[in-house]
């Protein structure tokens, strides 16, 4: 089974760019399948990961960012293939 790891923040006003390299120098104990970071407007950042494990597996996920750079907590979600 194939599951991906949704992580979205939203940074603080103008500091969206900060965010992203943040995001992006974040390494993970396993490396997934497949990882890809968007950014969107409104300095909102999202990384997906993809894994071969069950649904409900233990995997490694991007950490909190310190709380002086986002304007909110992190959103996360899992989701799995379907045919």
């Amino acid at each position: 089974m194939t599951v991906a790891l949704m992580w979205e923040a939203r940074a603080v006003e103008g500091r969206g760019e900060e965010l992203l390299a943040w995001a992006r120098a974040q390494e993970l104990d396993v490396p997934p399948l497949r990882r890809e970071t968007f950014r969107a407007p409104q300095d909102r950042v999202l990384v997906i990961t993809w894994w071969d494990a069950e649904f409900d597996a233990v995997l490694p996920e991007l950490p909190e960012p310190d709380g002086e750079l986002v304007s909110r907590a992190v959103h996360r979600w899992r989701f799995e293939t379907v045919g």
